[in-house]
């Protein structure tokens, strides 16, 4: 199993090399992000949020289509959410995602909306239940508001699904933050 995650995150990390050779535009994106998880299926009807940030850099293959590479880290406790009953600050969650894919958008002005498709990993690691890893999906999109010539804000939302401690998660993921245009 390793073998085969290695092999494939090695044709990820080199499939934006392969795009280098053509002449693109890119940008990188760093910001905020919050995410509405139902990771550990905590009862009582409540919904646990991590906070952290997020990272991109986008290569443009076309015009209209770029290829992504996206990470992120977040964290957060039930017990502070009032979540599960625990002794406060017993129980830390912490979920790190590395995502790759294609990346869809069109310029309207000062706004470019796009939609993306990630595939990667997920790792969350907790002191009570311990760490695992899992293949993560991401389907969302947003847009990005032109601020000045390289700059711009983005506003982005997708959906995440993993399947950690043999338990399928139906996430959120909402961030903001800077563009940087080049």
């Amino acid at each position: 199993m390793r073998k085969v995650g290695f092999i494939v995150f090695a044709w990820l990390l080199s499939v934006p090399l392969a795009f280098c050779q053509v002449p693109t535009r890119a940008n990188i994106f760093l910001g905020y992000s919050l995410s509405n998880v139902n990771a550990f299926d905590f009862d009582q009807g409540r919904h646990l949020y991590l906070h952290g940030w997020e990272g991109s850099f986008e290569v443009k293959v076309v015009r209209w289509v770029g290829f992504v590479a996206d990470v992120d880290d977040r964290s957060g406790s039930p017990c502070r959410a009032g979540v599960i009953s625990c002794y406060p600050g017993n129980t830390n969650i912490s979920q790190s995602d590395l995502l790759f894919g294609p990346r869809g958008s069109v310029r309207l002005g000062p706004v470019r909306p796009f939609v993306e498709a990630l595939f990667g990993f997920e790792h969350v690691a907790t002191n009570t239940f311990g760490p695992d890893r899992s293949f993560a999906y991401a389907v969302g999109g947003g847009l990005d508001y032109k601020i000045a010539r390289p700059l711009a804000w983005r506003f982005q939302g997708d959906y995440m699904q993993t399947k950690l401690f043999t338990t399928t998660q139906n996430n959120a993921r909402l961030s903001t933050g800077i563009v940087v245009r080049f």
